[in-house]
């Protein structure tokens, strides 16, 4: 195995154009320099959301609005190709052969009136398979041999299309049997993102950034020794910049660190995607593809060892549910309820916090989920509210949660008074409060208007 083997990952915004797939190819170059590389190609920004508009069209019946999709596509990636070419000096065409193949699929729903997930994932594959050999081109024009690689001979998954899970004990092997002895020869393989197929051969799709998914679990297979996810954002920072003048890149974080930022509402990584790479303990960095002479963001199995906090984040368009009561104290099983009852709906709930007298258990979810989630509250506990031992459950909305998040909270005194003490001075009020026993979070909601102003009431206070 290589041992200074990166992977590198593109997402849309970076291969919007030639221009940019041309970028891309130049710090691929500059990687495989300093050693072997895999690359991850996602589809060039907005086509998969012009494929599954397509689908939409077909599925309605519109099929030549879907073919207009189609051709539309088609010119773009031929226009990028000629571009290319016109800027390299090399020999680049389009194969447009996979087009005819979409073009197959949406004349079928058409013909049905029919889209199954397993036709849509098929459908949205396409924008990765059409970019990765433009990508791989570009590479190999400025120098450097590159390979396109279809992900589905080497990423297994199971059956639930649109958000499939690999599977990592039959995909790891093949992942090195086949991209290793490219990487050996000198060759960049440029693997399609976001698809994977099931054991039955259907195309399978990864689900909310499944090209960062692809790149997790590329990395984990091959050891590599980091993941690096180029994008359009210098890096993490230490709050939202739209919020925040004075924002901060965030040079390290720990796993932990960035888990809860992104729960929490940082957008610059989902998380849940690249588990694979965290779970094999590979440092993920991000990048910015437009400011490469940044040196982004590193999330490790270690922070950088500082105290206090490192970042405030903040949700809004939430709801805080409250379920009251006198007779809750000191009986058993009513928190094992609530979560019980939302678990059914699926709803997810992104603080909770009871009173040390039991008389009250509130929940913060979003707004969406609130007229079903106070139903099914209502019917769970319909007895207890006839007898008494409950009052009801009550609704407020909008409001937000904001976060203050740092590991080296940990065992520091005077966090919790110097976050309340400074949006008490902004003068916003505090409805309710969530700090888990890791002690690297300290949650509170706030009334849907104060959320920008606790923020920057936080941020302003906490000395980065």
């Amino acid at each position: 195995m290589p041992k200074r083997l990166s992977v590198h990952k593109f997402g849309g915004t970076s291969l919007g154009d030639a221009e940019r797939i041309l970028r891309a190819a130049d710090l691929l170059r500059a990687a495989a320099r300093r050693g072997p590389v895999v690359a991850v190609a996602s589809a060039m920004g907005g086509v998969t959301d012009q494929l599954l508009a397509a689908a939409r069209d077909a599925e309605g019946g519109r099929i030549t609005a879907a073919r207009e999709i189609v051709e539309r596509l088609r010119a773009r990636h031929e226009e990028t190709a000629r571009a290319l070419a016109r800027a390299t000096r090399a020999r680049i065409a389009f194969d447009a052969r996979p087009l005819e193949e979409l073009l197959t699929a949406l004349s079928g729903v058409a013909l049905l009136r029919e889209r199954s997930p397993r036709v849509t994932d098929l459908i949205a594959s396409f924008g990765e398979r059409l970019s990765a050999p433009l990508v791989a081109a570009a590479v190999s024009a400025r120098g450097v041999p590159a390979a396109p690689v279809d992900a589905r001979r080497m990423l297994v998954t199971d059956e639930k299309h649109g958000a499939a899970t690999c599977d990592r004990a039959r995909s790891d092997g093949r992942v090195r049997r086949l991209l290793l002895p490219k990487v050996r020869k000198g060759i960049v393989p440029v693997v399609t993102g976001f698809i994977a197929k099931s054991p039955r051969g259907e195309t399978t799709t990864l689900g909310r950034s499944g090209s960062d998914t692809t790149a997790a679990l590329l990395g984990a297979a091959l050891r590599a020794r980091q993941v690096v996810i180029w994008t359009d954002v210098d890096g993490v920072l230490s709050a939202d910049p739209r919020i925040v003048r004075g924002a901060r890149l965030l040079p390290r974080l720990s796993y932990r660190e960035a888990a809860e930022m992104t729960f929490f509402g940082a957008r610059v990584l989902h998380f849940p995607a690249v588990i694979p790479a965290i779970a094999a303990g590979i440092p993920l960095v991000i990048r910015n593809s437009f400011r490469p002479e940044e040196p982004g963001t590193t999330i490790a199995a270690t922070g950088d060892g500082r105290t206090g906090i490192r970042a405030v984040t903040a949700i809004p368009g939430m709801c805080l549910l409250s379920l009251d009561g006198r007779g809750m104290t000191g009986v058993p099983g009513i928190a094992a309820r609530v979560f019980g009852a939302t678990a059914r709906l699926g709803v997810s709930v992104v603080m909770f916090s009871q009173a040390s007298s039991e008389q009250n258990i509130a929940l913060v979810l979003p707004e969406v989920d609130r007229a079903r989630t106070v139903a099914a509250l209502e019917h769970e506990f319909r007895y207890e509210r006839l007898s008494g031992a409950i009052d009801g459950v009550t609704a407020r909305s909008p409001v937000a949660v904001v976060a203050a998040v740092g590991e080296g909270m940990r065992g520091t005194p005077g966090i919790a008074a110097k976050v309340f003490a400074a949006v008490a001075r902004a003068g916003v009020n505090v409805e309710a409060i969530a700090q888990g026993s890791s002690e690297c979070n300290i949650s509170f909601c706030v009334e849907g208007q104060d959320r920008e102003r606790a923020v920057r009431a936080l941020h302003k206070a906490v000395e980065f």
